[in-house]
Formats: C-alpha cells, sequence, structure tokens
C-alpha cells in the first residue's frame, strides 16, 4: 500500500511538473525575442508583459542612474510622457459619469476668464481629441473648430482647469484620491514629490552622448509629467478596459476614432479620449506612447488576448528619428501584436 501511495505521488509530482513546462514553452520563443530585440537595441529601462494575471515577462535592463552605475529594477519610476493624457481622459469621463459635466459642454461654462471668441465654442469633446486649434489663450483660432487635428499639450491643461471648477479639488487632490483608491502606490502627481524611485532621464546630444536631462517634468502634468512605474500601468490597463475606471458604454466612448493625424512613429493614426489606434487595424492594439525629454514609453492593451504591454525607457535616442527612438517599442508591440488571430487585424 505504501509503495502505491508512493507511486501516485510520483505520478501527480511529475505531471505538474511537466503542465509547468508545458506552460513555460506556450512563451518561450515570446520571451527569448524579447530578450533579443531588448539586448540587440542597447535598451535601458524596464519591460513588462502580463495575460490575464500572469506575468509572462518582468525585466529591468540597464542604469537607473549613468554616472554612479546604479541598476535599474522593474519598481522604479518613470516620467510617463503622453500616457498621461489617457488618465486626464478618465478623470473628465468619472465626472461626465456623474452627471457634472457633458461632453458637448462649452468651455466658457467652466473659464470664464478667456475672453477669445472661441471659448463660447470650443467643447470639452475638442479639446480631448486635439480638434479645438488653440494655440494660445491670447490669440485666435489655428484652425476652423473641428477642422483638423492639432496635437496639443495646452488642451489637456485645460481639461485639468476645468475639473478644478466641476470638483472644487485641485487637479492634483483628484488624481491622487484616483491613485489611492485603485491602488496606484507608484503613481503621483509630480508635486507630491513622492518619486524617491523616480529614475534619471537622459537623452543623446549632437556628439552621441547621452546628457542628462533636467527638465523632464516641465511638462503640463495632465498631458505628460505623471510619474509611476511598470506595475501601475499594468495594473491601469486592467482596472481601464474592465470597465472599473469607466463603465461600458463610456470607455466605448474613450475607444471611438474621433481624429486622424499624420503620426512621427505610426505615419497614419486615429485618436480617441487619450488613446490611440492604428490605421487598419480594429479596436485590438489600444493604448498610447509617452515622451518626456528623457524618458521613452509606451502602454498598450491587446483586448483579443487580454495581454499588456508596458515599455519604460529613460534613454532617448535618434531624437532626429522618432521611429528609431521608439524601435524597441514598436517592435514588441509587432511581437505581441502577432499572438492575436489575424483576422482581427482587417477592417
Amino acid at each position: 500500500m505504501r509503495n502505491i501511495i508512493i507511486t501516485l505521488v510520483l505520478i501527480i509530482f511529475i505531471s505538474c511538473q511537466n503542465t509547468k513546462s508545458k506552460e513555460n514553452n506556450e512563451y518561450y520563443d515570446l520571451i527569448t525575442k524579447i530578450d533579443s530585440i531588448s539586448v540587440n537595441n542597447d535598451f535601458n529601462g524596464v519591460i513588462l508583459v502580463t495575460k490575464n494575471t500572469t506575468t509572462i515577462y518582468s525585466k529591468a535592463f540597464g542604469y537607473s542612474d549613468l554616472e554612479s552605475k546604479t541598476p535599474l529594477n522593474i519598481e522604479n519610476q518613470f516620467v510617463i510622457g503622453s500616457i498621461s493624457k489617457q488618465i486626464t481622459a478618465v478623470l473628465v469621463l468619472r465626472e461626465y459619469e456623474k452627471g457634472n459635466l457633458q461632453l458637448d459642454d462649452k468651455i466658457i461654462q467652466y473659464l470664464p476668464n478667456i475672453k477669445q471668441p472661441w471659448s463660447n465654442e470650443v467643447t470639452i469633446h475638442h479639446l480631448l481629441v486635439h480638434t479645438h486649434g488653440i494655440v494660445d489663450l491670447n490669440k485666435p483660432l489655428e484652425f476652423e473648430l473641428g477642422s483638423q487635428f492639432h496635437y496639443s499639450q495646452l488642451g489637456f491643461e485645460l481639461l485639468a482647469q476645468i475639473l478644478d471648477k466641476v470638483t472644487g479639488k485641485t487637479f492634483n487632490e483628484l488624481s491622487t484620491e484616483l491613485f489611492t483608491k485603485y491602488g496606484m502606490k507608484n503613481t503621483y502627481h509630480p508635486d507630491n514629490k513622492n518619486n524617491k524611485s523616480l529614475v534619471k532621464g537622459y537623452e543623446e546630444s549632437e556628439n552621441g552622448k547621452l546628457e542628462y536631462c533636467l527638465n523632464s517634468l516641465y511638462n503640463y502634468v495632465p498631458a505628460g509629467s505623471f510619474i509611476s512605474n511598470a506595475e501601475d500601468l499594468n495594473k491601469w490597463n486592467e482596472l481601464l478596459y474592465s470597465g472599473k475606471l469607466v463603465n461600458e458604454m463610456t470607455l466605448a466612448l474613450m475607444e471611438t476614432r474621433y481624429a486622424t493625424r499624420l503620426h512621427p512613429i505610426f505615419d497614419k493614426i486615429e485618436y480617441g479620449y487619450g488613446l490611440l489606434f492604428k490605421d487598419g487595424e480594429n479596436n485590438s492594439q489600444i493604448g498610447a506612447f509617452g515622451y518626456a525629454p528623457g524618458f521613452v514609453s509606451a502602454c498598450y492593451h491587446y483586448t483579443q488576448t487580454n495581454m499588456n504591454l508596458i515599455v519604460l525607457e529613460n534613454t532617448a535616442r535618434k531624437l532626429d528619428n522618432f521611429k528609431e527612438t521608439f524601435r524597441v517599442h514598436t517592435e514588441l508591440m509587432e511581437l505581441i501584436k502577432k499572438r492575436t488571430p489575424n483576422n482581427v487585424y482587417t477592417k
């Protein structure tokens, strides 16, 4: 009897080991290719790939401080650039869900100090999709309202000011409440100074040397200066696309394609509320790139496979050609996209 029990235990153990081996083999090729892309491109940053609740890949490459040769780790914080815009969009849409504002509200309702005639015409929707034409608060619109796309940091700063009026809270307070509520412990408005794990950002100079950037946080926070890390951005994706940050109908508004532009990386790209969609694809690869001086980021979700890709880099090279600056990010995106059935990428 004892021998039978031992035999059964061995069978169960071997079966479990084989199952674990099969799980590892399922992603072996993907893991190997991610390693190859990262090493071959001298990548300095962190990469996180997940599927459902499983972490497929989590690795840090290079240094958080090039001068002191301090190794990066996966928990380090980065300035996330324009990935910030979807956070601002969510904050706006949460107020929309409460009935505190409407997307077709004119900005004059909230920002009466703007004396330009266009404040009676530009809506919150126009600000969210970069079709407002505002280039200066003291100048006329750059183009007829709604007729063109012009990527605008100022527009998202105006959205933050509208949120201040609607909620009676500062944008810092409002965003901090959101991050705290959903357990995003490494994501901050930079004014909070909770960035002890923030890495240094570096840009390649004309002579090819990487130089420390002192202006990484100079952009409007709602448009491009939130601080976060890979784990929190992965959590953000899980919350957003499961309908926990906004409801399904509101998420559908975020994912609607409202405007088109020629993008320096993707060529033709379409915009929702803080989200980007590559032309010729269905809504299967959704997310955004982020750039702040010295920081090159990507945060993408793959709806068909429920995979997430987070790429945070703190060395910005070849800035005269953003396709090269974001080469690792786009190659990894293509790698993850290939795991999606081909037919969902055809309109």
